[in-house]
């Protein structure tokens, strides 16, 4: 089988004159070489076929594939992760993970919310600030937490998110909506332990593959999983296999969010517990980051005794029979 791997790599992005922060959800070369190499060994040829300039390219040219192992982020727009599947659907290529619907959704956290909210799913109060005016309007008790409506890997997130007054509301979002230039989601802050749940699998074939708990060291800003944190996880967090009743309770609510919004093939669920010690969702990763190394999914499935090659499977397997090819 012919399977093309569409990526952002982060270097060429810097090599553009973009930050680092601005470019840290995309993918280093080793985690391109590392997907090629568990394709091969499954006896599929791969291609590189890059961004979606690249595939659109490719695609005028008429070269096509018989599946795409899609892992591409995207840069501009609330849709970006969307792109590349709504091209492959227009093709009639399929690809792996959720497709655009979803991935257009679930990047906007504030509308994935009000989702969870429909489906009954405990989620905290929030707010969505479209703009400085909005501020004012929010009526959630304290403490809050604010970040931007549509960035992954903590980007946005500091030791200020965690809000004490409202006028450190008025300045924490003022500093969001100008740095980022969308909205900021402010919610209710939890105070309870925070987990993020591993996902395989579409629909009824969805299935837990590990609740993972996330601890913060000492060192770290308290109860704040920056974007700091997150990058230098190695010296300030800790990552542990949940056990104990917190499993099922976990596992529970972050399946019923997997299928309520439609998501496919492999991702996470980020859950923190309220004060009743009730699994809340935060927010989801249907484009969960596959570096073996420093991404969560990885991570998590290593701790449940799953490696990186047979998680690779595992979601090429999902994929495959989500389309009727195995």
């Amino acid at each position: 089988m012919k399977i093309g791997i569409t990526y952002d790599l982060r270097d060429e992005y810097l090599a553009q004159g973009f930050g680092e922060e601005e470019t840290a959800e995309f993918d280093k070369i080793e985690t391109i070489e590392t997907i090629e190499t568990v394709l091969r060994d499954c006896k599929h040829t791969t291609e590189r076929i890059g961004n979606i300039k690249s595939l659109v390219e490719k695609l005028a040219a008429g070269e096509r594939w018989d599946l795409v192992f899609n892992i591409a982020e995207g840069m501009y727009g609330f849709g970006r992760e969307a792109q590349i599947p709504a091209v492959l659907d227009a093709y009639r290529i399929p690809y792996t993970f959720s497709d655009p619907l979803v991935l257009a959704l679930t990047l906007h956290k504030g509308m994935t919310k009000r989702v969870m909210r429909d489906l009954r799913i405990p989620t905290p109060d929030f707010y969505v600030v479209e703009d400085a005016t909005q501020i004012s309007q929010v009526n959630l008790p304290l403490p809050l937490f604010a970040k931007p409506v549509a960035e992954g890997t903590s980007k946005g997130i500091t030791e200020t998110s965690k809000i004490n007054s409202y006028q450190d509301l008025q300045t924490v979002c003022l500093n969001l909506l100008q740095t980022f230039r969308q909205p900021v989601l402010v919610e209710r802050y939890l105070p309870g332990r925070e987990f993020t749940v591993g996902i395989v699998g579409t629909g009824n074939d969805a299935s837990v593959i590990g609740v993972m708990e996330v601890l913060l060291k000492e060192e770290t800003a308290a109860g704040v999983y920056s974007y700091y944190n997150k990058a230098n996880y190695q010296e300030l967090v800790e990552y542990r296999l949940a056990s104990g009743e917190i499993v099922q309770a976990c596992a529970d609510v972050a399946l019923r969010a997997w299928r309520g919004l439609g998501c496919r093939d492999a991702g996470r669920i980020d859950l923190k517990l309220d004060e009743d010690g009730i699994p809340n969702f935060m927010e989801v990763n249907p484009l969960a980051g596959l570096n073996p190394i420093h991404s969560d999914l990885p991570i998590l499935a290593g701790l449940a005794g799953i490696d990186y090659h047979r998680l690779i499977g595992m979601i090429l397997t999902s994929a495959l029979r989500r389309v009727g090819r195995k």
